[in-house]
């Protein structure tokens, strides 16, 4: 058996970092846990954690691609966040100025959830616990 016990982390490519770094660490609550600049990329790369959790590896990369399309791009979908009040963490999210897609109800879980984008386009999703 492979022996695989949880998601390490997911990298994440910005097309501007300070301001995809504002965005996860200021907005969403994530930690910068290291920081370096790589001279000959000429890339920057940040440890994002939450809760003390190493998560996103946020990188920088002169002239990436843009995504081809949103959400249903083949591989990865978007990334979900769950949370304990949906609500609440609308209410911040268009506090900054963060647009969220009307609230749904999954009909698998009966849990409430909402989409939004970080400044990349991102899919991003709130699923309440």
């Amino acid at each position: 058996m492979l022996g695989i016990k949880q998601v390490h982390h997911i990298a994440i490519i910005a097309s501007d970092y300070q301001l995809s770094k504002q965005f996860y660490c200021d907005i969403l609550g994530f930690t910068l846990q290291a920081e370096a600049y790589r001279e000959a990329r000429d890339s920057w790369k940040g440890d994002l954690a939450l809760n003390g959790q190493y998560v996103i590896e946020l990188f920088s990369f002169p002239s990436p691609p843009a995504r081809p399309s949103r959400p249903e791009a083949c591989g990865l979908r978007h990334l979900a966040f769950s949370v304990e009040d949906l609500d609440r963490a609308v209410e911040h999210l268009e506090k900054h100025g963060v647009l969220c897609e009307p609230v749904r109800i999954d009909p698998f879980t009966d849990r409430r959830f909402t989409f939004f984008a970080d400044p990349d386009g991102l899919p991003l999703e709130l699923y309440q616990q």
